[in-house]
């Protein structure tokens, strides 16, 4: 597979660094608006051509995929371009910034038959894995509640930077800037850690957003500060299951963390992932009635940078696909009208 890296900011080295490892890839150019930048990142990797756009890309044409990793927004006319001409597509979360655009990215993948997957970086987590292995081969009987968290610290801890003098921070608290606050930036994460590990599909929803006061006048420059910061979010699942899931910027002492609980009439796991490694436990069998939980070892899975490789090279789409994206998407727009309307809302 010949690979093109279309944005050279952020993520964008990640992904250079993993596809570089998956043998039968080659990394075959870069693409990028700034050319500094552009010319930074394609020495650092090695990479022999650079566009100034998508279009002098495709002009080009010496390639068999895309790897996306421009901003939220850009995302769907950068995609629909790419699918357009006939370019797989592996793209990074969110899809688009509203369930229309991704249904719209996702119908135009799926009638061109080309393969379209989304990097949900928490399915590389061998626990998350296994956890969903045991839950789908029914060793916890019928699930009956779940319950998610993702919480990181960086509006109290400067461990990261000081998001007071960082702009790298600042938009993602000003929605002027193109943020829609920890909904929009690690909700699809712990919605699909929650519904993958559980094995089932969010039927309902009902979410509270709150922004806190962080500034005089909550403003710090050009930034207004008026994105979210927490939300809670009450859930039943597709089997009547009920579920709590809630993310938070305010977790004092964890930089990184997604948790996952998932509670069956037999059994129970529950996962806890870090910054810095995963465990997962158990209560199954006689355990349930000692209360006696035990940590299981999970055996290595492929990394969605090396699942897209194979999928692109057998030319059928896995998960997580751009359909699957888009249903996540859907919930997270819904969450938002939750919120103004105070009222549960259906997915489908």
């Amino acid at each position: 597979m010949r690979l093109l890296i279309l944005g050279t900011g952020g993520m964008a080295a990640q992904h250079a660094k993993h596809f570089a490892a998956v043998e039968g890839v080659e990394v075959v150019a870069g693409v990028d608006v700034d050319p500094n930048r552009l010319a930074a990142f394609n020495a650092k990797h090695a990479i022999p051509n650079g566009f100034a756009s998508l279009d002098a890309a495709l002009a080009w044409g010496e390639f068999d995929a895309v790897a996306n990793v421009t901003p939220d927004p850009i995302h769907h006319p950068t995609t629909m371009a790419a699918l357009a001409a006939g370019k797989h597509v592996f793209c990074e979360k969110p899809l688009a910034t509203d369930y229309a655009k991704a249904l719209e990215m996702t119908e135009a993948a799926e009638q061109a038959g080309l393969v379209n997957m989304v990097n949900l970086t928490y399915r590389n987590v061998a626990e998350l894995q296994q956890a969903r292995s045991i839950v789908t081969a029914g060793q916890i009987g019928a699930v009956k509640h779940v319950e998610a968290s993702y919480l990181q610290s960086w509006l109290v801890s400067k461990a990261w930077g000081d998001w007071r003098t960082e702009s790298q921070w600042l938009w993602r608290l000003s929605k002027k800037h193109g943020s829609n606050g920890t909904l929009g930036d690690i909700g699809i994460h712990i919605l699909d850690f929650a519904s993958y590990g559980a094995g089932r599909d969010i039927a309902h929803v009902f979410c509270r957003l709150k922004t806190f006061d962080k500034a005089e006048g909550n403003r710090i420059g050009e930034y207004e500060l008026d994105a979210n910061d927490s939300f809670t979010m009450a859930v039943d699942f597709d089997n009547g299951a009920l579920g709590v899931v809630h993310a938070t910027r305010w977790a004092t002492g964890h930089f990184n963390e997604l948790r996952l609980r998932v509670y069956g009439e037999k059994g129970g796991v529950e996962v806890q992932h870090l910054h810095n490694g995963s465990r997962l436990r158990v209560c199954l069998g006689e355990d349930v009635e000692t209360g006696t939980w035990r940590e299981v070892q999970a055996p290595p899975v492929a990394t969605n940078y090396e699942r897209f490789a194979a999928a692109v090279r057998s030319g059928r789409t896995l998960e997580p696909s751009f359909r699957h994206a888009a249903n996540l998407q859907k919930i997270l727009d819904l969450a938002t009208v939750t919120d103004r309307e105070r009222r549960e809302m259906a997915t489908a």
